[in-house]
């Protein structure tokens, strides 16, 4: 992905919907709603956008048609489409798919939209390992693998919960200043709030984890050239991006902590010229706060089992020095759809284009955002990826 070191890829716009709980609108319906406002914000002609990048849609998981039926819905006429199923890496990959894309001049300007409305309907299924080895013994949602994850790290480091209480707490202060959150979730909350909810899958709590709910994100992604052209005041660059699917697939590492952020996140790093203390704000993709906690660790802010410290010694809110999911990231904004990363996505995108309001980051000039995808059956996840992003 050398190319995007020349900034030639620019994000020119970005757009979402008000996250909602047991909404009335499906996913189609969503999809229209946020380019309607995409296109009033960026001014380009419907007629411009030649490129369309999906992601599944939960509430839509057997159309095997969902580029083609969402370019009728939305009256685009592509001539490059693409999908990706990478979960919650599926957004920040079809970004750099698109700017690939535009790079190889298959297409000029590419619409990269997430839609969902999973609270309504819920069609996905996921098989392999899952009907033979885990739905039988009862091992058939996340919060139990990722309990089990936390169990593992807990047996190394202990349990980071004072860390991960902060971690509650900050978020839910990005969500109580962010319109789009999902309004069940935009509640004060205390660390002692934190500790005393409920454990679900031990040690997970209920404020550990992500709730679905319906929404949709979109991002209007060109050349820079084309983005100055239609006036586009503000421009962020993706200039550098990893990704790592199936991250050790014998099991050489032989530690189910150890996940493919220890390889793509100091390279992209690597590639973007920076070091983490060089990071401005960080959006790592949070399903569950085990997963925030390992990613910073392997990415380089810290070492291995010291993310909790690092946590407890910084500001993690706006003004500080390592912001992290200033919007309430997915736990507490919400999750439209099973996985994404748009909400995350979005949230970078903004604070770099100066439009974050109360949360705004002062001068922030880089940003870094992840995803990750599924939860292998004794293996830690199975897509992780990294975009590194910086205002123009």
């Amino acid at each position: 992905m050398g190319f995007l070191a020349e900034r030639g890829i620019a994000i020119a716009g970005c757009a979402d919907t008000k996250l909602v709980k047991g909404g009335d609108r499906t996913a189609l319906e969503l999809a229209g709603d946020v380019l309607e406002s995409l296109l009033a914000q960026t001014g380009i002609e419907r007629d411009r956008i030649d490129g369309l990048a999906a992601t599944p849609a939960n509430a839509e998981a057997s159309n095997p048609f969902w580029t083609n039926m969402l370019a009728d819905a939305l009256g685009l006429s592509p001539v490059w489409t693409q999908v990706s199923d990478l979960g919650g890496g599926s957004i920040i990959a079809n970004i750099v798919r698109a700017a690939a894309a535009i790079h190889a001049g298959l297409c000029e300007t590419v619409l990269c939209l997430a839609a969902d409305a999973p609270t309504g309907r819920f069609l996905a299924r996921q098989s392999g390992y899952r009907t033979e080895f885990m739905d039988p013994l009862g091992f058939s949602v996340l919060p139990i693998a990722f309990g089990l994850l936390s169990s593992a790290y807990a047996e190394k480091y202990g349990l980071p919960e004072r860390g991960m209480a902060k971690l509650a707490v900050a978020q839910r202060r990005g969500a109580l200043l962010n319109d789009q959150a999902c309004e069940v979730l935009r509640k004060p909350l205390t660390e002692e709030d934190y500790l005393a909810s409920r454990m679900i899958s031990h040690p997970l709590r209920l404020l550990d984890c992500v709730m679905r709910c319906d929404g949709a994100n979109a991002f209007l992604v060109t050349s820079t050239k084309t983005a100055r052209e239609i006036g586009c005041e503000t421009i962020v660059h993706p200039i550098a991006y990893r990704e790592r699917v199936n991250f050790d697939p014998r099991g050489d590492v032989g530690d189910i902590t150890v996940t493919g952020f220890s390889d793509v996140g100091p390279a992209a790093l690597r590639d973007a010229g920076l070091s983490p203390g060089d990071v401005q704000s960080f959006h790592p993709y949070d399903d569950f706060f085990i997963a925030v906690i390992l990613q910073l660790e392997q990415i380089g802010f810290c070492k291995p089992g010291e993310a909790e410290r690092y946590i407890l010694e910084r500001d993690i809110g706006p003004g500080g020095a390592l912001p992290i999911n200033t919007s309430g990231g997915q736990i507490s904004a919400g999750q439209p759809g099973l996985a994404n990363g748009g909400v995350n996505l979005i949230e970078a995108v903004r604070q770099l284009r100066g439009e974050a309001g109360p949360r705004q980051i002062p001068e922030p000039r880089n940003a870094v955002v992840t995803g990750i995808g599924i939860i292998q059956y004794a293996r830690n996840w199975g897509c992780s990826n990294v975009l590194v992003l910086e205002r123009g």
